[in-house]
């Protein structure tokens, strides 16, 4: 959710800005802006609702001279988007400019007693609260914008990650951040600052991320300084970055999302790689191996986690319950934290997010924390909040993940949270040896059945015209398989914008079954294992109704085809395994049908890739 960048240095400040804001766009967004200090000190600001590319059009022929810059892409949370609340925001005196990513809980409390000193605001945004109080601190302690910064951050309650400028000390730029994320790049005489490392690997390897409560006061010739919001100074942990330029360019696809889907075969390969050997029967995690004993005599496991997430953790449920013989709870991270939770020391709660920034989730880590449990993390970024705020954990190993609605990253966590729960069975001695050894050995050949299913493009195209103009939808699975019925139909409806539903199959005659006629697609994961027969007989009633079925079935199935009016034939794996492989028909599925309903396949509307505000 929103996208900051911003660069001082001897370079031209917009071309880097304009770069890394159309690299920030997979974050979602609804209007963009810059603001550049040109060399006879002029502060010019641009905005526009819209795309990246609406800017570009807005600011063509317009004065963008200037080696010190800021710019964002804003996704609405305060005031609805148009060109008056896109970012930059004035301060008062017109002489500070700031963008922010988060929100300000008490910002009325704020701009009312600002309204009353005579301040005048032209937007409906608390971002534009909170730049004239910075301002009117440092007018009234008449100190410089870096300890105005601090000082006034103290009266916030919220999350934020701001950058400013400021028209009379043209050599600086001053950031903070609390609970949304933010990293510096450093390199040759200049600085770089972004909501991610995207709009910086260009440049430079070398980064310092920001932690909470800090402030960075980055002035060209001079070496990089923060404090807290106490006034101590921090020593900056510059961290090497192993992200790659290539790994954020579509490489010859149409869409991020077609590519990372593609990416699958490589991902799960790399969340496993050095961490399984079949052959001697090892799992090696080196981020839960310190707690291996909370492992063995944990009496409960808590899943937190928003969306795509929580569907792996429901998947993730199946896997700790049939391996590790433990009980578990999957958690709306966001329901989660605005309750009561009984949460017991001798939990192990494990935190699930691509990003490693969803609030909700990270909040809800807190808590956890706060109670004394045990607080692992699985997420896809290094060095993000969640890795850095739980007790240890385990990176996805997925690479960057561009478009909007999650597909590598699912199958990356489900991939860990396959090994997590092996290497909690073999703790605990709940799987026979040959047990343990066949899941490894079969979790081995997922990659290379995952780049059999992505054969079937063509067949999942020709099926995907069929549907492309459907209303509903309904997805079915049962056992480990209805998760993957959710995320399914999660993917249809936030790309293609049709409404679908993922149900338990056996739960459709206690409602959905009402919906469905000759109109009705349903979508069912039908695949060899102990509630085939069950789903067989579900099949049944759908069809009785003269619902168009198309299944997810194991190769060679043919009393399923014999009902199927599309068959979708996926090699044959253990059946707690198979959500690693049935999910990518229904990824590539969701893919067809949004682009040939000319969706924007990877920046959905109304979507933001990482949700740092609740």
């Amino acid at each position: 959710m929103c996208g900051i960048v911003a660069y001082i240095g001897n370079r031209d400040a917009y071309p880097i800005l304009i770069k890394g804001l159309q690299r920030l766009e997979y974050r979602g967004y609804d209007s963009a802006g810059v603001a550049l200090i040109n060399k006879s000190g002029n502060l010019n600001v641009y905005k526009r609702k819209g795309k990246v590319s609406d800017l570009l059009s807005f600011v063509e022929k317009k004065d963008t001279s200037g080696t010190v810059g800021i710019g964002h892409t804003r996704w609405a949370t305060h005031g609805e988007p148009n060109d008056v609340n896109s970012h930059p925001h004035y301060s008062q005196s017109k002489n500070l400019v700031m963008i922010h990513n988060g929100i300000i809980e008490n910002y009325a409390a704020i701009k009312e007693r600002l309204i009353k000193k005579g301040h005048v605001f032209e937007s409906e945004t608390d971002t534009e609260v909170l730049i004239h109080l910075i301002e009117d601190v440092q007018k009234n302690e008449n100190t410089k914008m870096g300890y105005a910064v601090q000082a006034a951050l103290k009266q916030v309650i919220g999350a934020y990650a701001i950058v400013l400028l400021d028209k009379n000390d043209p050599d600086v730029i001053v950031a903070a951040k609390k609970g949304s994320p933010m990293v510096i790049g450093i390199g040759h005489d200049d600085f770089f600052v972004a909501s991610d490392a995207s709009p910086i690997i260009e440049y430079t390897k070398n980064v310092v991320y920001l932690e909470d409560e800090q402030v960075v006061v980055l002035r060209k010739g001079h070496e990089i300084k923060i404090r807290n919001l106490k006034d101590k100074e921090v020593t900056p942990y510059i961290q090497k970055l192993t992200l790659e330029l290539e790994s954020i360019e579509k490489g010859g696809y149409a869409h991020f999302m077609l590519k990372e889907i593609y990416e699958q075969p490589r991902s799960v390969l790399d969340s496993m790689r050095g961490r399984i050997n079949a052959t001697t029967g090892e799992i090696k995690m080196g981020g839960i191996v310190d707690h291996e004993k909370k492992f063995e005599k944990a009496k409960r496991i808590i899943f937190l986690a928003c969306g795509t997430s929580w569907h792996a953790g429901l998947v993730g449920e199946y896997l700790f319950e049939e391996f590790a013989r433990v009980p578990v709870e999957v958690e709306y991270a966001s329901e989660f934290r605005y309750r009561n939770p009984i949460i017991y020391e001798d939990d192990i709660v494990i935190a699930i997010s691509q990003s490693g920034e969803t609030a909700d989730t990270l909040a809800a880590v807190e808590l956890a924390k706060s109670k004394g449990a045990t607080v692992l993390g699985v997420c896809n970024v290094v060095g993000s909040s969640i890795a850095r705020a739980t007790h240890g954990g385990s990176y996805t190993h997925a690479g960057p993940e561009i478009g909007v609605a999650s597909t590598k990253a699912f199958t990356a966590q489900v991939t860990v949270l396959t090994l997590m729960a092996l290497h909690m069975a073999k703790v605990r001695g709940t799987l026979t040896e040959s047990r343990y050894r066949q899941l490894l050995y079969e979790l081995e050949t997922i990659p290379t059945k995952i780049e059999e299913v992505l054969k079937l493009n063509d067949q999942l195209y020709k099926i995907a015209t069929k549907y492309k103009d459907c209303r509903n939808a309904l997805y079915l699975g049962r056992g480990v398989s209805f998760p993957v019925a959710l995320e399914g139909a999660l993917k249809l409806k936030e790309i293609s914008y049709i409404h679908a539903e993922g149900y338990p199959a056996a739960e459709m005659k206690h409602g959905p079954i009402a919906l469905i006629d000759e109109e009705m697609p349903v979508f069912v994961i039908a695949t060899k294992g102990a509630n085939y027969e069950k789903v067989v007989s579900n099949i049944q009633e759908v069809k009785a109704r003269k619902g168009k079925i198309t299944a997810v079935v194991t190769f060679g199935d043919k009393e399923v085809k014999a009902m199927a009016d599309d068959l979708i034939e996926i090699p044959e794996t253990d059946e707690f395994l198979v959500p690693l492989i049935s999910v990518i028909p229904l990824q590539l599925l969701s893919y067809h049908i949004a682009v040939l309903r000319g969706c924007n396949v990877d920046q959905p509307r109304n979507l933001a890739k990482s949700v740092t505000v609740e």
